[in-house]
Parts: structure tokens; sequence; C-alpha cells
């Protein structure tokens, strides 16, 4: 071993260096001596309370080696000094870890600094809105230049952040209501886009490049110790919290209420370090709920032909649904025309789901066994706390929503997504963009894509990988359906199937690297519309594939434009398949399907739970 080098490490500290006997450092890298070949020998390790000993010992001066250690222990824990700097700056307006309302201001100017990256809880539903408020309110000659990486850009005060220069740079998943306003800013210069995601893209991102430094969260109660009760809308809090919390961050939570002892403890104290109890309940958007009244009897066909068609074909049991009309019509005929083909237990019993309400009345009959939730739906609460045999309830009596968990469940554990979109090309590539709007992803492409890393089998997985391969059976991989389900037309007769998607000259306008497409078309495998299915796993080249989307195009252009030939080519393979092939009547496809016709309806299948919001109450 060379004796003239002396490593010194403090497990505590995680500190490394190399010293000579006189205390000059060479650096953290070991390198070999002349007398020392083997780097692994130039090193001696040795734990700091014989540092001094063994300093004696070589004649080194201790002093110098005691300002090294000094050096070596700040340069590693930089980032904790930071946090420790920003908690001493706001030690002043804090009792503990409660922080009051009027002065959350000032805390957000005391503990965040100019150009940090924040995530701001703007969730599918749940809002952090006191603290977004709050935010867009602080000196920008203080704080400015702000990273956003938060999953939805929903109320207004998100964009405000950037009309102030609050904020520059924007990670993002979903914008919905914002879509357009967040395309004018893109036009305007005012927003640099870093990417848009989808949800479980963002959460892994924030434990790798795009770590908060200050995270903004909502929660139902918290503790004077700072637990948190994130009730049913728990959605993406614990991803967002866990990558702060464990990387030196700062986490201030919004509640509704303090309390002494918080009935179920979703996120624990030591995580969080500022709670501030809001003027206000955080607002929470329902998004999931579908007025029955409003399905139209041509959605009803398509669902009729989905359920017939994919479903009972399949046996599709684990299933995660998207959100819309067409799925609602699904969920609505499970009592009935399921019923009438004999299908309960058979397909549809295991869910990766947000609460929609129109599934009530198949739970309430038998149809659903399970259901893991994303997050909650407004007035859902009741009715789920009461069906703990359905969805995962707390020993507290409430719904525990976790979006991330959730979405890995739709991505691997699901056989089939089906959902709703606005354009689809003739490559089956999907997209909700549309002129001047850019609504992001959310969670439907992790919902609507084939996993390949997934190696469990179900039959409908094995069934639609033998469909789609012409290779030894031994070697086939299973294939995840995926469902996109639409009509052919749309608002004000805009045709739903185009030659090219608006997103690519969205993605031109605005110099984006890559186009804002929902779901790839080679993940596709189904297509259904008021014209019949096309099974696209069937379809064997480009070709086959462009003929079977024009086949159920109906009569847009697209549709028109069909080979005539081709298509009744493929329809002799059952390629496509229209309603009377399936051996379904059009004069069947009629509301009186609906196990319920009302908002009204859906409460008394309840038996009273559900309490829906006031816009969607009529009587």
């Amino acid at each position: 071993m060379c004796s003239r080098h002396l490593i010194l490490e403090d497990s505590r500290s995680l500190f490394r260096f190399k010293v000579d006997v006189e205390g000059v450092v060479h650096g953290t890298e070991p390198r070999a001596s002349p007398q020392c070949r083997r780097v692994t020998h130039c090193w001696r390790v040795m734990p700091c309370d014989i540092i001094e000993t063994e300093c004696r010992k070589r004649e080194m001066d201790l002093n110098r080696v005691r300002h090294v250690v000094e050096i070596r222990m700040a340069e590693w824990q930089k980032q904790r000094e930071q946090r420790q700097c920003r908690l001493t700056a706001a030690q002043h307006i804090a009792s503990g870890k409660l922080v009051a309302a009027e002065k959350a201001k000032a805390l957000l100017e005391a503990v965040i600094r100019p150009g940090d990256r924040v995530c701001l809880e703007g969730d599918n539903q749940k809002q952090a809105d006191f603290l977004a408020d709050a935010l867009a309110s602080v000196d920008s000659s203080l704080i400015h230049d702000l990273h956003m990486v938060q999953s939805g850009i929903v109320l207004q005060s998100h964009l405000d952040l950037f009309e102030r220069g609050i904020a520059r740079k924007l990670d993002f998943s979903y914008s919905g209501p914002q879509g357009a306003a967040i395309a004018r800013a893109l036009a305007a210069g005012k927003i640099e886009l870093g990417a848009i995601h989808t949800y479980i893209e963002l959460y892994a991102r924030y434990v790798m490049d795009l770590t908060p430094n200050v995270a903004l969260i909502a929660a139902v109660a918290a503790d004077r110790a700072g637990n948190l009760y994130t009730g049913p809308n728990t959605e993406d809090t614990p991803s967002i919290v866990e990558a702060t919390a464990f990387k030196s961050g700062i986490v201030i939570a919004q509640v509704n209420q303090i309390v002494d002892k918080v009935r179920r403890v979703d996120i624990p104290g030591d995580q969080v370090d500022f709670v501030i109890q809001a003027d206000h309940n955080f607002y929470v958007e329902p998004l999931f709920t579908r007025d029955p009244a409003n399905v139209t009897e041509g959605q009803i066909l398509m669902a009729m032909m989905a359920i017939k068609g994919i479903y009972a074909e399949y046996g599709v049991k684990r299933l995660n649904h998207g959100i819309g009309f067409p799925t609602a019509a699904i969920e609505l005929i499970l009592p009935t025309y399921g019923e009438r083909l004999g299908l309960k237990g058979k397909i549809a019993t295991h869910w990766a789901l947000n609460p929609h309400p129109t599934l009530i009345p198949a739970i309430e009959s038998g149809w659903v066994e399970q259901i893991h939730c994303f997050g909650s739906e407004v007035g859902m609460d009741e009715y789920m706390s009461a069906r703990s045999d359905v969805y995962f309830i707390g020993s507290d009596g409430t719904l525990r929503s976790n979006r991330m968990m959730c979405q890995n469940a739709g991505l691997y554990a699901c056989d089939m997504f089906i959902g709703s979109t606005l354009q689809i090309d003739l490559a089956g590539n999907s997209s909700t963009v549309t002129p001047g709007r850019i609504a992001g992803f959310g969670g439907a492409p992790n919902m609507g894509a084939d996993p390949h890393g997934r190696r469990h089998p179900s039959e409908p997985w094995l069934k639609a990988g033998r469909e789609a391969s012409d290779g030894p059976p031994a070697l086939t991989r299973g294939r995840k359906l995926v469902v996109q389900v639409l009509e052919t037309f749309g608002d004000k007769m805009v045709p739903n199937f185009v030659e090219e998607l608006d997103s690519l000259k969205l993605a031109n306008e605005l110099k984006l690297e890559l186009a804002p497409v929902m779901i790839y078309g080679d993940d596709v495998t189904h297509i259904v519309t008021e014209e019949g299915i096309a099974n696209l796993l069937l379809c064997r080249g480009a070709s086959e594939r462009e003929q079977a989307i024009r086949g159920v195009a109906g009569f847009t252009e697209v549709g028109r434009g069909r080979d005539r030939k081709a298509v009744e080519a493929l329809r002799r393979r059952g390629v496509i398949r229209r309603p009377e092939d399936l051996g379904i009547d059009l004069l069947d496809a009629s509301r009186q399907l609906l196990a319920a016709h009302s908002i009204k309806d859906l409460v008394t299948w309840s038996g009273g739970l559900y309490a829906p919001p006031s816009k969607f109450r009529n009587w």
C-alpha cells in the first residue's frame, strides 16, 4: 500500500478526498503513483474519529486537514445548505410549520429563487388554486424566470405566471380549458416550451432531470406536525412530494382545514415544510360526469358494436375507458344490452378508471368487481365509500386514488383501452389537436399504448397478438387492444377523418420538434364508427390499413376516397364489419337501451348516495 497517500472518508457526510503528508489535496479521483500502479492501492479508508491520530502519525498539519474536510463537506451538501437557507429565510413568517393565509405571498417570496423549477399542483381535477393565485401575485423583480413543471395547466392564474414574467419555461401534460391560451402564448413567445408529456412520463422526469426545487400542493386537511390527509382526490400528490422532499426541495401545502389529528396520513409530516389553511376549499374540476340525456342513438349503435364485436369476442375483463359520450354509452348499456347477450361476469369486471357516474347502473347490477381510480369525481365520494368491495377505500372510509399507480395499471395490467378522439388520419394516428388549441395528452397515450415490456399473458392479449402476426406462435407477443371510437363527423359537421392531422400544421406554426399525436397508428388495433368496426390487427401492409380506415370513414372526403373493391374484400375477410355483419339491427339502437336516461336516474340507481354538481341538476 502506498504510505504517502491517505483518503479520509466520513460515512455520515459522504465526502472523499486524498491528501499527501503535507496536507495538500490531490483531488477526489484516485491516481496511481510510481510506487503503486493499481489505483485501488493508493487509497486508504478511515473514519473521522481516527483522522487526528492518523494525521499525527504522518506529521500532517491537522488544521489544514480539518479545513479540507470542511470544504469537501460543503461541496457535497450544497443542496441541503440551500434548503436550509430557504427555511431560515421563512422562519419569521411561520409558526412551526403553519403559515397564515395572508402571509402566503411573503412565504413564496422567501423560499423561491429566480430560475427555480416549481411544481404547482394543477392535476387533472384537483387544483392548488390558492397557492396558484399567491404565486401569480409575487413581486416579479424578486421571483422570475421560473421553470414550471406541472401536469395540468387549467386555471387562469397558471397562465398569469407567464404573462407577468414570473415563469418562463413550461413542461406539462394537459391543458384542457386553457388549450387555446397556451397556443397563443407559445406563438407570442411568452412561454418557452420544454415538452408536452404524458402523466407518468412527466412524473418519471420529476426524479430525473425535472426535479422540483419547490412544490406547491393541495390537501384536504393537515395537523400541526404537517401530516396531510389528501382525501379522495389524492391524484398526483405523492409523486410530486416524494420527488421534491427527498431531493432537498421545499414542500408547501394549502389545506382546507387544520385539525388536531388527520383521519388518514396520506403524506407524512416530515415531507412537508409549510402548511397554509386557505380561505376556501381547493377547486376540483368535474371532468368525468356525462349526462345520459345527451347520449345519442348513433353513440348507442357504436356502443352495441363495441360490446358485441370487441368486448365479447376478445373476452375483455380488464380495461380502461377514456372520457366522452361514446364510452358513457357503453357503460349505460352494459346492464341492458350486455345482459341480453349473457356477458355478465365475462367482460368488463376490473377497471382502471376515474369514478364515472355513468358506471353506477353497471356496478349496482353486479357487473363490476373492482375499480382503481386515478382521482375522484365531484359528488361520487359518498357512493364510493359505501361500495368498498368495488373501490379502494382506506380504513378511514374514503377513497384513496393515485394517478401514478393507476396509470401504470392502465398501461400494463389492462387488456384494452377504448376512448374517443377528434381526428384520425389514413395511418390510424389520432389527435385531439384542433386549429389554435393545444390540449396536451394527459394519460391517454399511456392507456392507449401497447407496452412491449409486458410479459404476463391473458387471453385477450394473446388473441390480439395472434391476429397481428403471421410468425411462429411460440414467439408471438401479445397485443393490447387499443380502440378508437368516434363518429365520422364531429361538431358543426367537421369531418373526424382527415388526410393529414391538424397537429402537423400546428407543430410547424409553433416550431415544435415533435407533432402532438395522441395515439400513434401502430398502437391502434380497432376503429369504431357508426359505419362499423375496422380491425387493423388483420391488415397486412399500409395499403390494407388505409382502405380499412377509409371503409369506416362514412361520407367524409376520406371515406369517399375508398377503393370499393378493396373495402368489400376486407369485409369478406372480417377486417371491416358492418352492424348487420354483427347481427345488430339499426332499429335496436334506441335510447330505451340506456339503463339511465338522466343524471337524476343515476342518483336513483345510487340509492341517493351520488350527489351531482349543481350544474348537472335540473330538478
